[in-house]
């Protein structure tokens, strides 16, 4: 069943939206930003470059999410632990970049100097080099995941259980991360960037480029996901999402079909942090916060799980909302989103896109 949803969802209309999407972000918008002047109406400023590239970063964890919730029926309340680790693994490599214009003018970052450390710990080592910190935003949360995930998955845990788990090592990590001993910034985190691969990384060309990578990759992770769960490991997946037990009997044993699910998505997660970096300009422990890795929830839910299209879409909605929300009326949008929650939960089980193309099949039933 969920294949053939996955299928139809990725019709004919589908893929040209995606041809469309592919051409609005990588050529449309930067001809938009770099070629039509400030004056003109058609401008594109550099505050919704950054805005929509922003979201395209969180639509990728929403996709990440909805392999192993949507998919696999493994319900994690903890992803942002992975998002945020891929943000400081190239947060660590854009402070190396400053060199020395920072504050303090030292060869340390400036937080170092301020807490009056005298050289980089050993796990800074290296990290000056761009390939070597592209590394680190894969092996780390993908061995953490591996970890986690082997110890859990073999225990069976699962369920509320398992989601109560994921929160509390996000929690714990949040914690670790906001000491000033651990040698990643404290509470202020990573900030004042200067420079991506030598490059001004508040040019506009350097914005621009830091977009369309985060395009291609959002298309990319898509198809990878689309090809995952339309294959045979995909229908492995559902069966042990709708039924393990009966998986078991059958002679599969899900623990390398769940951790390998688990791991991607743990990796597919740290890779739109490291795009989230550069592009935001900060990254500190509050993205660890479990209110933040229960808004990835929030999203596939709200877009419809078990779609792949349907996260994308709902986390552009909240995110899109948020944005202005949480301008206008920033004491109450956590209370806003609780309730979109609720009421998606009790009125709209299947998110936007189900209800939608639930809504298509009744009218085209009528006609």
């Amino acid at each position: 069943m969920n294949k053939t949803l996955t299928e139809r969802i990725f019709g004919p209309k589908a893929w040209m939206g995606l041809a469309i999407f592919a051409a609005i972000t990588l050529i449309l918008v930067p001809v938009l930003n770099l070629v039509v002047p400030e004056s003109s109406a058609l401008h594109l400023s550099t505050y919704w470059v950054t805005l929509i590239g922003k979201i395209m970063c969180y639509a990728i964890v929403a996709l990440a999410m909805d392999l192993v919730w949507g998919y696999t029926g493994i319900l994690s309340l903890g992803h942002g632990i992975f998002f945020a680790l891929g943000g400081y693994a190239m947060g660590m490599y854009l402070m190396r970049a400053i060199g020395r214009e920072g504050n303090y003018q030292s060869d340390l970052p400036d937080f170092m100097v301020f807490l009056n450390w005298k050289e980089l710990p050993w796990y800074w080592v290296g990290t000056e080099h761009f390939l070597w910190a592209m590394l680190l935003v894969v092996l780390i949360p993908g061995l953490l995941a591996l970890v986690f995930g082997f110890f859990a998955f073999r225990s069976r845990i699962k369920g509320v259980y398992f989601s109560i788990i994921t929160q509390a090592l996000t929690f714990a990590t949040m914690l670790l991360f906001f000491r000033n001993e651990t040698g990643f910034g404290g509470n202020n985190g990573f900030t004042d960037f200067k420079r991506i691969l030598g490059y001004h990384i508040t040019a506009p060309s350097t914005r621009i480029v830091l977009f369309g990578l985060t395009a291609i990759l959002l298309i990319g992770f898509l198809l990878l996901a689309r090809y995952i769960v339309t294959s045979k490991l995909g229908r492995v997946l559902a069966a042990i999402r709708d039924a393990e037990t009966r998986v078991m009997f059958s002679g599969y044993n899900p623990l390398p079909y769940k951790l390998f699910i688990w791991v991607v998505s743990a990796v597919i997660c740290a890779i739109a942090g490291a795009l989230f970096v550069p592009q935001v300009g900060i990254i500190n422990p509050s993205e660890m916060s479990p209110a933040n890795s229960i808004e990835i929830a929030i999203w596939v839910a709200v877009g419809g799980r078990g779609t792949l299209i349907g996260p994308l879409i709902g986390a552009g909605l909240i995110n899109g909302v948020k944005s202005w929300f949480t301008v206008a009326f920033p004491e109450y949008w956590l209370y806003f989103l609780g309730l979109i929650f609720v009421l998606v939960t009790l009125y709209m089980p299947r998110g936007v896109l189900g209800e939608a193309r639930a809504l298509l099949q009744k009218r085209g039933e009528c006609a």
